[in-house]
């Protein structure tokens, strides 16, 4: 995945708590990039559309 092509497309999500703890998401074609907003050096996990599509069913379920 190509940082220039995550880094302008994450979003932070609007859950995160008063201290900034939050996950930021990219969708860059195909895959879902998700990393810890205080720790953006600390990796992303990358997940194809069907892994996302199950880890959203399992978070909401």
């Amino acid at each position: 995945m190509s940082s220039s092509v995550a880094e302008r497309t994450r979003r932070k999500s609007s859950r995160g708590n008063a201290s900034g703890a939050c996950v930021e998401i990219a969708f860059p074609p195909n895959i879902t990039a998700v990393r810890d907003s205080k720790n953006p050096a600390g990796g992303t996990l990358v997940l194809g559309a069907a892994a996302w599509k199950a880890f959203c069913s399992a978070v909401r379920g």
